[in-house]
């Protein structure tokens, strides 16, 4: 399985801390390539947990944002 585009795991991690700051479509393409990276074996490990650790920590700040206290789950 190929990626259709070729960043670098780097580029991803930083990509990772603009999800605040861009709109939905381009958060959507930065976690599929973090995800792309994540599934990666040659990836180094530790980058790939770097890369785990932040985007489950824009996950949760994406859940904190988006549901409400009258949200059904």
């Amino acid at each position: 399985m190929e990626s259709n585009v070729s960043v670098s795991p780097e580029t991803v991690y930083e990509n990772l801390n603009q999800l605040d700051q861009v709109d939905l479509t381009t958060s959507a393409v930065y976690r599929e390539m973090a995800q792309d990276v994540l599934a990666n074996p040659e990836v180094n490990f530790n980058v790939r947990e770097a890369i785990a650790d932040r985007l489950n920590q824009a996950n949760q700040q994406l859940i904190n944002t988006t549901v409400s206290k009258t949200d059904s789950y």
